[in-house]
């Protein structure tokens, strides 16, 4: 094999590996676009007050059995993180022609709730943990459907038809709920 040939064959199957490392698998550009958005749920809706009227429990610092409600605070800030950690992952997924839209309408989702959660949910959080009354915390929540609500449901059912079509496409076993808002 000559020099000049062989210098090719390598080039060539370096590209080859390189672009194929640069592709994710069909199930990663589902789970991180579309299947982990249940992850940043409840948004909106009686859900979202149901989730921060029923707080999930922490360990009590220095104790393996015991148990306190998170504050709403709390809640919030590990959504904003999810949201954030979430984000960070669908924009690293390389780009494909057949995931584009899907991707890009996960990354518009987690960038329409990030700063609602960044404000609104805040003070909807400081009302619960400051005692606020439940009329306040019922108009706050109002707010946040009124103004928000409509835009993240038309997001997140875009994002499922494509996750189904793709999910489809790729033979990924999915079973799929309806959220109710």
């Amino acid at each position: 094999m000559n020099h000049r040939f062989r210098s090719v064959v390598i080039a060539f199957a370096l590209g080859w590996l390189l672009s194929s490392c640069n592709n994710a698998s069909p199930e990663i550009y589902f789970d991180e676009a579309v299947l982990n958005v249940n992850l940043i749920t409840p948004f909106g809706g009686q859900a979202a007050l149901y989730s921060l009227a029923h707080p999930s429990v922490k360990l009590v610092p220095e104790t393996k059995d015991q148990t306190t409600p998170m504050t709403r605070k709390e809640i919030i800030e590990d959504q904003i993180q999810r949201v954030e950690g979430n984000l960070t992952k669908i924009k690293a997924l390389p780009d494909a022609e057949e995931t584009r839209d899907m991707v890009q309408t996960s990354i518009k989702l987690h960038e329409f709730v990030l700063p609602v959660y960044k404000a609104e949910y805040r003070e909807l959080a400081k009302l619960y943990d400051e005692g606020g009354s439940q009329q306040e915390r019922v108009a706050k929540a109002q707010e946040i459907d009124t103004k928000y609500l409509a835009g993240y449901q038309a997001l997140f059912n875009r994002l499922v038809e494509l996750g189904k079509a793709y999910a489809a496409k790729h033979h990924l076993k999915v079973e799929w709920q309806t959220r109710n808002f």
